[in-house]
Order: structure tokens, then C-alpha cells, then sequence
């Protein structure tokens, strides 16, 4: 993971060089970047659903809902 600083240079780069693509580099570069980002969200739909399956399958439960639990049935 960057620090703040690199973070922060590595997007002033990133904006000098975008200012200096034409049109159609720029629309190639959104169109990559939004597939990134969908794919990303659909990794993120996935490991939920599998970890949903996994708790069903094998009837894990978060710390919390077995706290919850034990003081329900107290």
C-alpha cells in the first residue's frame, strides 16, 4: 500500500499525463478503468456469495451473533 505522499504524486503524474492524451486515449483509458472497476465489484459479489455458501454449508457464525446468542439463550 502507498503512503499518502506517493499516493498523492502518483496522481499528479497520472493528471500531467492525462492532460497531454488526445480524445481517444482518453476514452480508451475511462472505458479500461471502469472495467476494472466493475470487475473488482463483481469479485467483491462473489467472495460474498461464497462466504455466504460456506456459513450455510457449514454453519459458521460471527462472534458477535454467537454473543448474541449466548445472551438470548441465558
Amino acid at each position: 500500500m502507498k503512503t499518502e505522499h506517493e499516493r498523492e504524486q502518483l496522481i499528479k503524474d497520472i493528471n500531467f499525463l492525462l492532460n497531454q492524451a488526445y480524445d481517444s486515449t482518453l476514452d480508451e483509458i475511462h472505458t479500461l478503468l471502469k472495467r476494472i472497476d466493475d470487475e473488482e465489484d463483481e469479485e467483491d459479489i462473489k467472495a460474498l456469495t461464497e462466504a455466504r455458501e460456506d456459513r450455510h454449508i457449514n454453519g459458521t457464525v460471527s462472534w458477535e451473533e454467537y454473543k448474541g446468542y449466548e445472551k438470548e439463550t441465558a
